[in-house]
């Protein structure tokens, strides 16, 4: 540990900040210590757990002068001689979260096409709720994200590209211009730090609220009271389809005895009316449960086939 008396020569208010995967850990003290604690915990790992760390992730960075990402934040050390609160330098020494500049580059990216926001001609089939829908929704996943940082404001950027290539793309899809189209769906809405200008596409329902799609209307500015949840998706559990459960049982369906049994198709329920008012005992099964199968024996199966009566179980 660095020494924590502020007379000790070799002791120094430097933050140093060290990360490997998912863990990020804070320093107060020389680099040569830091180098020291991350030796420390390489060994720990590789005696102890047999885990290696890899360099090229295991970074010891001087907050104050660069930043170390993490989480898709740059995380930095404020310095300011300027803001004074309370006859002290207030933010000076304190932890900062910074939006990346080259992750606005990339998600500006799939808006641009030779450097200008450009239409995207394959969502021109959609129609205009789903069209302004998708836009909003990565627009909206990014902004929240990335709400703690102290610049969010430069997110400026991403909102002006996104918004332009969904306008030209509801101006291509109905052969309009770009004016006409922003002033048809511009709208204001209140937000906690005033009016917004957003966008929006609604569709009227017949006795049910519209459905409203909005983009915008997002203010860009910092919430220390941000909560970041990663939900974690639910797994999808597809039931056994009902064939497949019948099929399992092992049981004929009309004799309803245990064994291998097979199944029995007809293309359409339509078929069993041609069979006429006296319909035998399968066809009359499988109309009265509208099904176009039926699980059955290797008897059963035959006797369908020769057209013969199938006695059934009492």
């Amino acid at each position: 540990m660095p020494s924590q008396d502020p007379n000790d020569p070799g002791y120094r208010r430097l933050h140093y900040t060290r990360y490997a995967d998912d863990h990020l850990l804070g320093f107060t003290g020389p680099k040569a210590e830091a180098e020291q604690v991350k030796d420390q915990l390489a060994a720990f790992l590789r005696d102890e757990l047999a885990l290696e760390l890899n360099p090229d992730k295991t970074l010891v960075t001087h907050a104050r002068t660069r930043a170390a990402r993490y989480l898709g934040y740059e995380i930095i050390t404020q310095h300011s001689d300027t803001k004074i609160t309370g006859g002290r330098r207030s933010i000076t020494g304190t932890i900062a979260l910074r939006v990346p500049r080259d992750v606005i580059t990339a998600k500006c990216a799939p808006y641009l096409r030779r450097g200008k926001p450009e239409a995207r001609t394959a969502m021109c089939n959609l129609d205009d709720h789903d069209i302004v829908k998708t836009y909003a929704a990565e627009y909206r996943g990014i902004v929240q994200y990335y709400l703690l940082a102290t610049d969010v404001w430069r997110l400026t950027r991403l909102r002006w590209v996104a918004e332009t290539s969904m306008l030209k793309t509801l101006a291509a899809k109905h052969k309009s211009t770009v004016s006409k189209t922003a002033a048809k769906h511009r709208a204001v809405v209140e937000t906690p730090h005033g009016k917004r200008t957003c966008f929006q596409a609604r569709v009227e329902r017949d006795g049910k609220q519209p459905l409203v799609a909005r983009f915008g209307g997002i203010p860009l500015a910092r919430r220390k009271d941000a909560t970041l949840v990663d939900r974690v998706p639910k797994p999808i559990i597809y039931p056994f389809r009902e064939l497949t459960v019948r099929l399992r049982r092992g049981r004929c369906e009309l004799c309803e005895q245990p064994g291998k049994v097979q199944v029995h198709q007809i293309r359409k329920l339509a078929q069993l009316d041609q069979l006429g008012a006296d319909q035998p005992t399968w066809a009359a099964l499988m109309a009265r449960k509208r099904r176009k199968t039926l699980v059955v024996c290797r008897p059963c199966h035959d006797t369908i086939h020769n057209r013969q009566p199938t006695t059934t179980a009492a």
